[in-house]
């Protein structure tokens, strides 16, 4: 056999096997990294080693990093499920505490004698009775605003007579308190691109969350910035301090933090939402003693 013939076919010969080695080698490899995957305790920080095998280091390298995010996601989801818990348990509280002072004054009422006292008794019962059913409103309007599914019809809205619209709304808080709101807008024609009742949502939450926490008549205005329209509320707060503008749009914030105030805590969550689902944005910003919220 002609001698260079023969050192070909060994040369073959040997690749060959070199390849079938190196084959085996990462066959098993792979064998033992599926093993450490289908064995491994989902709570376990164990991860997989890298073999002597070319590339197997990227390969575990991999794995580790995806094995890293899902026990980040997973952290992560138990933060936001014991969140969630706390928070629906603070509104829990909230809402069996008027159900049960509006079972009290239901008990005066039926013992009370006096017609005119059982008739205060029973006004008590009715106003307990209503800040429960505003509360299960705004639930339910949390969990609408949060879904993904949410229909929107996006039109043109002109801003100032919409502001007004909803002004007139809250018109008995506001003579209640002797409060007159200010309206500054910087274009009386300024539109929004919205969806009506999404929008009438945000700025109704917003006014009636000035009317309860704010300590003067609030100001409304609209203003332009990089051709952008932007609509905002501003009001003084008595204690500045006890406000976080970073959470203000948490859900329950309030309910978190204030457990005496009034409200559920949801409806700055829920206008953000909202703004989110329209492509828009909600922020706060507080300067001294004065609260600016503005949408955009």
């Amino acid at each position: 056999m002609d001698t260079s013939l023969l050192a070909i076919i060994l040369l073959v010969v040997g690749l060959g096997m070199g390849a079938l080695l190196v084959g085996t080698r990462y066959l098993g490899e792979l064998r033992r990294i599926a093993r450490f995957l289908r064995g491994r305790d989902p709570q376990s920080n164990a991860r997989v080693t890298a073999g002597g095998a070319p590339g197997v280091t990227d390969l575990a390298d991999a794995v580790n990093a995806e094995l890293d995010r899902s026990a980040q996601a997973h952290i992560e989801a138990l933060r936001h499920q014991q969140e969630f818990q706390r928070d629906l348990s603070a509104l829990s509280h909230d809402i069996r505490t008027p159900l049960m002072g509006a079972k009290g004054y239901l008990q005066l009422a039926r013992d009370e004698g006096d017609p005119a006292q059982r008739a205060r008794h029973l006004d008590a019962a009715a106003a307990r009775i209503d800040t429960t059913t505003e509360l299960l409103d705004q639930l339910f309007a949390y969990t609408k605003s949060t879904d993904p599914d949410l229909a929107l019809k996006m039109e043109p809205v002109a801003l100032k007579p919409f502001v007004e619209e909803i002004l007139l709304g809250q018109y008995p808080a506001f003579e209640e308190r002797g409060w007159e709101p200010q309206v500054t807008f910087e274009d009386a024609t300024a539109t929004l691109e919205a969806d009506r009742e999404a929008l009438a949502r945000i700025l109704t939450n917003l006014v009636v969350n000035a009317l309860r926490h704010g300590s003067s008549a609030p100001s409304i205005f609209q203003r332009t910035e990089n051709g952008r329209v932007l609509l905002g509320i501003s009001n003084t707060v008595e204690d500045p301090t006890a406000i976080d503008p970073d959470r203000l749009f948490d859900r329950f914030y309030q309910a978190d933090s204030a457990r005496g105030a009034k409200g559920s805590g949801l409806g700055l969550s829920v206008a953000a939402n909202l703004a989110r689902a329209m492509g828009m944005k909600l922020s706060a910003e507080l300067t001294g003693n004065t609260l600016t919220i503005t949408l955009g």
